[in-house]
């Protein structure tokens, strides 16, 4: 008797089942390449936000440099960098103390502030107390890790500062800068060359500053040092510094990493590193100091 041969078992039925998922080493691995490359990329990204902050606070100089010079095209001279009776100027909330940025107020469209501002009355009258804590981005870096008001409201305050000596020395009559006590510069008196002076530049408000309407060490500054250490010494240093002196004015630093964004008297806006020399940046504070200046700076 014939015998039947088994059924043909298909190779398909034999094969083992697919996998339908990662193993756990293969999950590891993939999650190791994504962490590398979030790490590559996120500097990236960092800098590119920096480089567009930078830009919009070179963007922010250059219309409040722009808006000195249309002041003087008007007036005839430069705003005097603090309006006050005397000096010395102490940096504290007694006097008029009326800052060169109240006086440019009309050339950059703030013109309502202008008006309700009284400067006979002074920067800390109380009829002046509303334009005082009033915030405008045009007047603060938009790296500047701090606020733009302090913490009771009633003083906004910024992060550029004109150039009012080439050395630490208090707010006066006798500055060498552009902007200080009473001062009504004209580009006839810039001897040096209104390219190779200082007009105005950046610096890190502290949180006691006393506002941009206050001309003080909070709206002025000197070429007498760099002080874009400052606040990585305050976070080093196991023992608080002692706090500024009302007669100290400090000099002009930056949030941005290794330079400082700087406008000149004549319109042009340069970044300074710094690696610069101090005789050099000294230089440039001066208005008409009659010394050879290296223009590689």
């Amino acid at each position: 008797m014939a015998t039947t041969p088994p059924p043909l078992v298909s190779q398909q039925a034999t094969r083992e089942p697919q996998r339908v998922a990662f193993t756990l080493v293969e999950l590891l691995v993939v999650i190791a390449i994504i962490g590398v490359l979030v790490a590559l990329l996120l500097p990236a990204v960092q800098a590119a936000r920096e480089a567009a902050r930078r830009c919009a606070c070179l963007n922010n100089i250059s219309q409040l440099a722009l808006a000195v010079h249309n002041y003087e095209f008007s007036i005839e001279h430069l705003p005097a960098g603090v309006i006050n009776p005397e000096g010395p100027i102490r940096s504290e909330p007694e006097g008029q103390h009326v800052s060169w940025l109240v006086q440019i107020l009309p050339y950059v469209e703030m013109n309502n502030a202008y008006r309700l501002f009284d400067q006979s009355a002074g920067a800390y009258a109380r009829p002046n107390s509303e334009v005082r804590a009033l915030r405008t981005d045009l007047f603060v870096c938009p790296s500047f890790p701090g606020a733009e008001i302090n913490e009771a409201e009633t003083a906004a305050r910024t992060t550029y500062a004109g150039c009012h000596h080439d050395v630490e020395a208090p707010i006066d009559a006798d500055n060498h800068g552009l902007l200080y006590l009473n001062s009504k510069i004209r580009y006839t008196d810039i001897w040096d060359g209104s390219s190779q002076t200082i007009l105005l530049g950046e610096y890190r408000s502290d949180e006691d500053e006393l506002g941009w309407v206050s001309g003080t060490r909070a709206t002025l500054r000197n070429t007498g040092r760099l002080d874009l250490n400052e606040m990585r010494r305050r976070r080093q240093s196991e023992k608080k510094l002692p706090p500024a002196g009302p007669l100290d004015v400090g000099g002009f630093s930056s949030a941005h990493p290794g330079t400082v964004l700087f406008a000149f008297a004549d319109g042009s806006c340069k970044t300074i590193s710094e690696d610069i020399k101090l005789a050099v940046l000294q230089q440039l504070g001066h208005r008409a100091d009659g010394k050879l200046l290296n223009s590689d700076f």
